[in-house]
């Protein structure tokens, strides 16, 4: 059975099913006059069954602020390496991410995607008629595999390109363990210089499980990850922050918060963890090994 017939239904079924849901997002922003990014391909990608998995998690449909700001804060840190002189992103869980074909981006950039053999499937089959941008390159691979992907991250070393790191929505599905294995890996490769990830608060992922937890523990997609220490958990793997931006204060400023929310977003943020606030954001770090 294939990855489109499995999600007809609304339940998520596994975690590659995200993706999907996530999409709609995209597509629901591109459809506005004021979009702050368009993705043309978001709305096929996430077909009827995105449609329906967002219908079956309500919190998140309510929340979809914070699926735009995280868009939008990726997408413009992308933009500044790229100025930067970055020559190589490296994507990790790609997902249905469209970013080389919908970002404008130069054509020696070198893009690479990794995902799951099934969601890289489905993605080709959807965009088969539609050209990169930059120069891509689409890797099916279970990153659980620690050897595996090592090999991988070491040839991509080769090439000896200055490489920005991007993993989107992936390390809250993991554990402590596995991310703090996960960012030591990644900090191996001389080129691997900064690496954009999102990052909860613990006070913020109790209040996912609590809203979100049930459809994605079916699926056995769990929400796991948000260290008391925030993005300081990275620098014992060999990763120093650098800056970080808040979801919420990046959704006001964008006109996307709630009014009811909008006091939220004028609270001063202390420095350090932000362990007791519902806090989410996206984080850029800098290899420090």
């Amino acid at each position: 059975m294939n990855y489109e017939l499995r999600t007809r239904q609304s339940e998520i079924k596994n975690i590659s099913d995200t993706a999907k849901w996530v999409a709609v997002f995209r597509a629901d922003e591109t459809k506005r006059a004021d979009a702050v990014f368009k993705d043309p391909f978001a709305e096929k990608l996430a077909g009827e069954s995105g449609r329906q998995m967002l219908e079956s998690i309500q919190f998140s449909k309510q929340n979809s602020w914070s699926f735009v700001a995280r868009t939008y804060l990726f997408d413009e840190l992308i933009k500044a390496h790229i100025r930067e002189g970055y020559e190589m992103v490296l994507n990790l869980a790609a997902g249905l991410d469209t970013r080389p074909y919908r970002m404008d981006l130069p054509g020696s950039l070198y893009w690479v995607e990794i995902d799951l053999p099934e969601i890289i499937d489905y993605k080709k089959q959807i965009l088969s008629n539609e050209t990169p941008k930059c120069k891509l390159e689409t890797i099916s691979m279970n990153l659980s595999g620690r050897e595996e992907r090592m090999k991988l991250f070491n040839h991509l070393a080769r090439d000896n390109k200055k490489t920005l790191i991007i993993s989107e929505g992936l390390i809250i599905y993991l554990t402590n363990e596995e991310v703090q294995s996960f960012a030591k890996d990644l900090s191996v490769p001389f080129n691997f210089h900064r690496w954009v990830v999102d990052l909860a608060s613990p006070s913020l992922l109790s209040l996912l499980q609590k809203e979100m937890g049930s459809p994605l523990n079916k699926a056995d997609a769990p929400l796991k990850f948000a260290p008391e220490e925030g993005e300081e958990f990275f620098v014992k793997c060999g990763w120093k922050p650098v800056e970080s931006f808040t979801l919420i204060k990046t959704a006001a400023k964008l006109n996307r918060l709630p009014d009811e929310l909008l006091a939220f977003a004028s609270i001063p943020e202390t420095k350090g963890t932000k362990r007791d606030m519902p806090w989410s954001g996206v984080c850029l770090l800098e290899r420090s090994a």
